[in-house]
């Protein structure tokens, strides 16, 4: 470290700078805000105000307190940096000047131990000036020139580097510290001080690119604490070495070129990073091509700018279709790329050769074939295929098609499969083989982008296509169509309307003549000869139908031929129906309401025509002469063309219901007229000419509509009546069925059934189960008293004799049985009553069957033929399986 000395020599009071010249030397690089200097300016007055400033503003600003700081970070060269800094009082505008000489710091070596033991003082500053003949000490602030510390110093630590002291420790015991950044402050510790001897010294290695500089102010005070020196500023510099390698942003860069790109042009920038001092050489970086592969077509196709890291080419021949992409690796090397001292580190950068319009698309063959039938759209007819050596899917690869002659018409479109590229030739307009049997189009490829400069289409971009076309049978078509007819109406059934014939357009097909037929007629007024297409009427026209809209009839009509497949066409016959005068008048309303006084008696009535003008309106509305009544009573007069307005004749009319015939003629030629009859009610009004009697109501009855729906009403009551009744009667009879037909395997002799009817009362809660099972073995009432005999027993009477049943009746007999024996039980006045038990097959005595216990009797049985059981029905298939099977 360079002994840095404080001078001041005994001078009187002037204001100003204290040199004309100042030199101090400051370490090389300087960076942007860096204190450098502390120039002394002398004040014999306190209060002036003074402003410095700099020759030099975008180097060097000087702050208000005369430290002097670098505005941007720069390198000092090897001659000493001049500027000027002046001094202005603001209010006198008084001005001073001083030449300032930076000088840069030799290299910088550690300090030997020698060195260290000459190590100079730093001594607090001080000045003398005479005032009223005494000596007195004026402080004033000092800038010490930085001190440059490399870093990662191996130490040993703690590593001395300048002792502080005052010129007044000899007359007093005073106590030195540091504080700031790296003594007392974070990171502390770094820089400790000797409190009594002011050694400044450094703890542990430094690293530049964690911390560049420190800042730190040093202190004396005596041993009370009291000041006794203003603060002086330290800077110490930390000295950047070479530790630190070169980084890419990216380990892999991408970048891309044009195939066919000229030398010179830009391809990508790679940059790298370094964490020294990159205004030093440990920062500085340069960048190199290391390899290149794929090598073709020249192995040094790209080069690089060795400070920017910009990459372009060098040589021509890029072509994708040869080389898609190349692989370069980077190297970036610090100390200005110094091989020897510097650090390097790469990188690879992936070139991607894009593709360029060089190669124009070509088709496969020179001619090409399809064939399509006429009269058909959309559909594609010959498929174009083109080979194309550039990307896949590109504009430069995708291709387009047109016509270029041969369809002069617009027949024809090409349309672009996009995954194959191939070319569609479509069908855009019907084609008529009658006119045109083939085509022979001229087509042409090309791509969606232009090709590169100079390269033009080759002849194999251009084909021919031979298109057939296919005759089919087309359908029939009538001439004119709509054919329009005028015609009056009244045309009578079996007349000659009109001929309505259609064309084949197939000439050049061999076959018969066309059927006619008809396909649609609202009104069925039509028939058409199947042969020649006569039409001829099979009822009145009439204009007045509801299948005529504004005089206009329309029916359709069919022509079919016999071609393979049979074709056929429609065709539509409009009749234009002319009015004519075939219907009379008509008065509406049918029925209207008057008072039965003269006033207010007016009706209203309008005359309906169904003809059009001039066999309509106006009208002509007169009373007839008979019956004389109506004239008498009633008077009619027009009032417009289509209306006219009745009104009673005498001051009184007894109300009630009366039928007024009007006589109305239209205005045809020759004059419709009709009698019609209109229902007058009259009735008793008030003054506002409303109906008040009930006797008018009454009196007018029911309309005829009301009156059919009222009988309506009464007719679909009747019929829901009758319906549920039948319904009733028919469950009650499927009711008494069910309890007929018991279920074969529920035995009534051994079990009662419940049917959820409440007994007779106590005495019917016991049965006598005997009567069901032995009726023979019953006790005779004869031995019981009277008294007590149940309700449920049977009576002492003569016991009805039941028809003697056969042992196997036929099968179609049992419903007749069972309705027998249901009579049988009805009418028996011996029966119990009904909430007992019926006896209903009670058989009596005599059995012709015996016990049934023969049954399983072989001797008996085996003459005996059963087969008839398979005919009664599923409730005796187990008997027929039992015995209808024979030795089985």
């Amino acid at each position: 470290q360079a002994p840095i000395k404080a001078t001041c020599e005994d001078m009187s009071c002037k204001t100003g700078f204290p040199e004309d010249v100042h030199r101090a030397v400051v370490s090389r690089s300087v960076h942007g805000g860096q204190p450098l200097l502390n120039v002394r300016f002398r004040s014999c007055d306190g209060n002036k105000k003074i402003h410095f400033g700099s020759s030099e503003p975008e180097d060097f600003r000087v702050g208000e307190d005369g430290v002097v700081y670098a505005e941007r970070s720069f390198q000092l060269s090897a001659e000493p940096t001049e500027f000027v800094v002046s001094a202005q009082d603001r209010e006198t505008q008084e001005e001073w000047q001083m030449r300032v000489k930076l000088t840069p710091e030799p290299a910088f070596t550690a300090p030997s131990a020698k060195d260290r033991k000459k190590m100079e003082d730093i001594i607090f500053p001080w000045q003398q000036y005479k005032q009223s003949s005494h000596l007195k000490r004026q402080k004033r602030d000092w800038v010490i020139p930085p001190i440059n510390l490399p870093e990662n110093s191996r130490g040993p630590f703690p590593q001395e580097l300048v002792r502080i002291r005052s010129d007044r420790d000899k007359s007093l015991s005073l106590r030195y510290s540091v504080t700031g950044p790296g003594a007392d402050q974070p990171p502390t510790g770094i820089f400790i001080i000797n409190p009594i001897s002011g050694q400044l010294s450094v703890t542990k290695p430094l690293d530049r690119e964690q911390i560049a500089s420190f800042h730190l102010r040093a202190h004396a005070v005596d041993v009370n604490g009291n000041q006794v020196e203003n603060p002086i500023d330290i800077v110490i510099n930390v000295i950047d070495m070479n530790d630190n390698r070169p980084e890419f942003l990216h380990q892999v860069w991408n970048g891309t070129v044009p195939e066919g790109s000229k030398p010179g042009t830009y391809v990508m920038t790679v940059t790298a990073i370094d964490a020294d001092d990159p205004n030093a050489q440990n920062g500085m970086l340069r960048y190199r091509i290391l390899s290149q592969a794929p090598s073709s077509p020249s192995p040094n196709m790209f080069t690089i700018n060795n400070e920017t890291g910009d990459i372009i080419t060098v040589a021509a021949g890029l072509d994708r279709e040869k080389v898609q992409q190349y692989t370069l690796i980077i190297q970036a090397t610090d100390m200005e790329g110094n091989p020897t001292y510097g650090l390097s580190n790469t990188a690879t950068a992936v070139i991607t050769v894009t593709d360029v319009n060089d190669n124009p698309p070509e088709f496969t063959a020179m001619t090409f074939y399809g064939e399509v039938p006429e009269n058909r759209v959309d559909v594609i007819v010959a498929n174009l295929t083109v080979t194309d050596k550039d990307q896949p899917h590109t504009p430069a690869w995708n291709a387009m098609y047109r016509v270029t002659g041969g369809d002069p018409t617009g027949r024809f479109t090409i349309l672009t499969d996009p995954n194959s590229n191939d070319g569609l030739v479509t069908v855009v307009k019907p084609i008529d083989f009658e006119t045109n049997r083939m085509f022979v189009l001229t087509v042409a490829a090309e791509n969606q982008v232009p090709l590169a400069k100079g390269i033009q289409h080759p002849p194999q971009s251009t084909a021919t296509v031979s298109i057939t076309v296919i005759d089919v049978n087309e359908s029939p078509y009538f001439v004119p169509n709509p054919k329009l007819v005028r015609q009056e109406e009244g045309l009578l059934a079996g007349s000659v309307l009109t001929t309505f014939t259609a064309q084949d357009p197939d000439r050049y097909m061999q076959q018969t003549s066309l059927r006619y037929s008809k396909l649609s007629d609202p009104a069925n007024w039509l028939k058409i000869d199947p042969v020649n297409g006569q039409i001829t009427t099979t009822a009145v026209l009439d204009r007045e139908s509801i299948y005529v809209q504004n005089n206009m009839y329309n029916a359709t009509f069919l022509a079919s031929d016999n071609g393979i497949p049979p074709m056929s066409g429609t065709g539509t016959l409009q009749i234009y129906l002319l009015d004519i005068n075939d219907n009379a008048p008509q008065v509406n309303p049918k029925e209207a309401t008057t008072c039965e006084t003269l006033q207010p008696n007016a009706i209203n009535i309008t005359a309906v025509d169904p003809d059009i003008d001039p066999n309509a309106g106006p009208f002509a509305f007169e009373l007839p002469d008979m019956p004389p009544s109506i004239k008498r009573n009633w008077t009619i007069v027009r009032i417009s063309g289509d209306h006219a307005q009745l009104s009673l004749r005498i001051r009184f009319l007894e109300a009630g219901i009366y039928d007024v015939p009007i006589v109305i003629t239209d205005s045809g030629n020759p004059h419709a007229s009709s009698t019609s009859v209109l229902k007058v009610k009259v009735c008793q009004c008030d003054i506002n000419g409303d109906c008040t009697d009930v006797d008018r109501i009454v009196g007018a009855g029911l309309g005829t509509g009301a009156i059919i729906a009222i009988l309506l009403c009464i007719i679909i009551l009747l019929i829901l009546v009758l319906m549920f009744v039948v319904w009733m009667k028919r469950r009650d009879k499927e009711r008494q069925a069910k309890q007929l037909l018991i279920d074969p395997e529920d035995d009534v002799r051994d079990n009662i059934l419940k049917y959820d009817e409440e007994g007779g009362g106590e005495e019917d809660q016991d049965y006598d189960l005997s009567q069901l099972q032995q009726p023979d073995t019953v006790e005779p009432d004869a031995i019981k008293p009277v008294g007590i005999r149940r309700l449920d027993e049977r009576p002492i009477h003569a016991e009805p004799q039941y028809p003697v049943r056969s042992a196997a009746p036929h099968p179609g007999d049992i419903g007749d049985f069972i309705n027998e024996g249901l009579k049988a039980a009805d009418n028996d006045p011996t029966a119990p009553p009904y909430d007992s038990l019926l006896v209903f097959d009670y058989e009596g005595s005599g059995s012709t069957a015996g016990s049934l216990s023969s049954l399983n009797s072989s001797s008996s049985g085996g003459e005996q033929d059963y087969d008839y059981l398979n005919d009664w029905g599923p409730r005796f298939k187990k008997l027929a399986d039992m015995y209808g099977g024979g030795d089985d």
